[in-house]
C-alpha cells in the first residue's frame, strides 16, 4: 500500500487502456475532424445499442445535458420541477438558469434517492417536470411514479450523471397481443437513463465512464424529442446557418467521444470491479463488528448498483474525516449542504429542518475511496482505521 491512500485514483484505470486511448487519439489528429463527425456519432449509436432504446445526443457536459432536456421540453418561467435537495448543484441549477422553480422533495434515507411518495405530494397544477436523480450509482424506482406522471402530463427526467452502466429490473404486464403466450407479469431490465422521457448523463473524468475532460449526453425515448435535442446543441441550428429556434453550443468534441469509446468496451468490467470492492468493504465491516456505527449503502430489491460512490453514515463525521486524513486516507463529502439551503435558493423559502432527512444525511454522510484497482490491503487498512477511531478507549 501507498503512504497515502487517495479517495480517487484515475492512473490505475488508466494504465489498462492508455494503448487504445492513445491509437484513438492518434485517430483523429489524423482526420483533423475535432467536432461532432464520425467519432461522435459511433459513439451515441453504441450507446443506443447498449440501452436499447432512444436517440443519444452527445454534448458539452452533464450540466448541459441537463438544460438541454429541460429546454427541449419547454420549461421555463411559471413551471415547477419538483426534484431532489441531495445532489450535485447542476441538478437544481440548470432549473433555476432556465427560469422555472425546483420544487425539492426529501430523500430515502436508506438509499439516499428522492422518496417518491413525498415527490407526488408536492406535485401541483405547475409541475411540469420530474427530476429524479439515480445518486451515487443506484436507481431510483421511476416505474412507481411513471403511471401518476403520465396521468398529470408531467415529463420524467432522469438525471442518470452518475449512474450510467447502472440498471434496475422491473416487473411490467408482458403483452399477449400477436402472439401465442398468455399475458402476465415479466421482469425486464431497464438501464438509468430510459425509464422516463429523457435521461441525462456525464462523462466527467471521475465518472464510472469519464472522458479526458468535461463530456455529456442527453438521451430521448422520443426519436422526434432527440432529434430537438440534436438541434439545440448546435444554436438550433436545422440546417446551415439556418436556425429554428435559439439553442446552445454544446458539442461532444471528436477526441472525447475517442476516448469515451473505447473506454465503454470496459465499462461492465470495471462495474463488476466497483460492486466487488463495496463487498469487500462490507465484508470488512462486518468483522470488526461496526454496524453500531457505521450504516453502509443500501440497495434496493431489483438494482445493479454501480457504486459511482461509496458512502456510509457515521456518527461524529468531521472528526472521523481529521483522523483518518492524518493517518493518510482521504475522504470525502457528498454533499455538505443541500440545495434547498443554498444561499443561491433562499428566494424559495426552506428554512432549515423542512427537509429532516437530506439535512441529517449531509450531516452524518462520508464517501470512502472506492475506484478501479483499488487494493484489498488498503481497503482493509481503512477500515481498520475506521475501528479504531470508534473504539478507542
Amino acid at each position: 500500500m501507498a503512504d497515502k491512500l487517495p479517495i480517487l485514483d484515475l492512473k490505475r484505470s488508466y494504465a489498462a487502456v492508455k494503448d487504445e486511448i492513445r491509437e484513438a487519439l492518434e485517430r483523429v489528429l489524423e482526420s483533423q475532424a475535432f467536432i461532432l463527425g464520425r467519432e461522435v456519432r459511433t459513439f451515441e449509436e453504441h450507446v443506443e445499442s447498449y440501452l436499447e432504446k432512444g436517440t443519444a445526443v452527445g454534448c458539452a457536459s452533464g450540466t448541459d445535458a441537463l438544460v438541454l432536456a429541460l429546454m427541449a421540453l419547454d420549461i421555463g418561467p411559471g413551471d415547477e420541477v419538483v426534484t431532489t435537495p441531495y445532489s450535485f448543484f447542476a441538478t437544481a441549477g440548470c432549473i433555476a438558469r432556465l427560469g422555472a422553480t425546483p420544487v425539492f422533495a426529501d430523500i430515502d434515507p436508506a438509499t439516499y434517492n428522492i422518496d417518491l411518495k413525498h415527490a407526488a405530494a408536492k406535485f401541483g397544477p405547475k409541475t411540469k417536470a420530474f427530476l429524479p436523480v439515480h445518486l451515487f450509482g443506484q436507481m431510483t424506482p421511476v416505474e412507481e411514479i411513471a403511471g401518476l406522471c403520465r396521468e398529470r402530463g408531467i415529463a420524467v427526467v432522469e438525471d442518470a450523471a452518475q449512474a450510467f452502466g447502472s440498471w434496475r429490473k422491473v416487473r411490467q404486464e408482458r403483452s399477449s397481443r400477436g402472439s401465442s403466450e398468455e399475458g402476465g407479469i415479466e421482469e425486464k431490465i431497464v438501464r438509468a437513463g430510459v425509464m422516463g422521457d429523457i435521461g441525462c448523463y456525464s462523462f466527467f473524468p471521475t465518472k464510472n465512464l469519464g472522458a479526458c475532460g468535461d463530456a455529456g449526453m442527453v438521451v430521448a425515448v422520443d426519436a422526434e424529442l432527440g432529434k430537438r435535442v440534436g438541434k439545440l446543441r448546435v444554436h438550433g441550428e436545422g440546417a446551415a446557418y439556418l436556425h429554428d429556434e435559439v439553442g446552445l453550443n454544446s458539442r461532444l468534441d471528436a477526441m472525447q467521444a475517442a476516448i469515451l469509446d473505447v473506454k465503454f468496451r470496459h465499462l461492465e468490467e470495471w462495474n463488476a470491479e466497483r460492486r466487488v470492492l463495496a463487498d469487500r468493504y462490507r465484508m470488512f465491516f462486518g468483522m470488526k463488528k461496526l454496524q453500531e456505527f457505521v450504516t453502509l449503502p443500501a440497495e434496493l430489491d431489483g438494482n445493479f448498483h454501480i457504486y459511482h460512490q461509496y458512502v456510509v453514515r457515521v456518527p461524529r463525521r468531521d472528526e472521523l474525516m481529521a483522523r483518518l486524513e492524518a493517518r493518510g486516507f482521504s475522504t470525502r463529502i457528498y454533499y455538505p449542504l443541500p440545495l434547498h439551503l443554498q444561499k443561491c435558493f433562499a428566494f424559495l423559502g426552506y428554512r432549515p429542518g423542512d427537509l429532516p432527512e437530506s439535512e441529517r444525511l449531509s450531516r452524518e454522510s462520508l464517501a470512502l475511496p472506492l475506484f478501479v484497482g483499488l487494493l484489498p490491503e488498503e481497503q482493509e487498512k481503512l477500515v481498520d482505521a475506521i475501528a479504531e477511531f470508534f473504539y478507542e478507549k
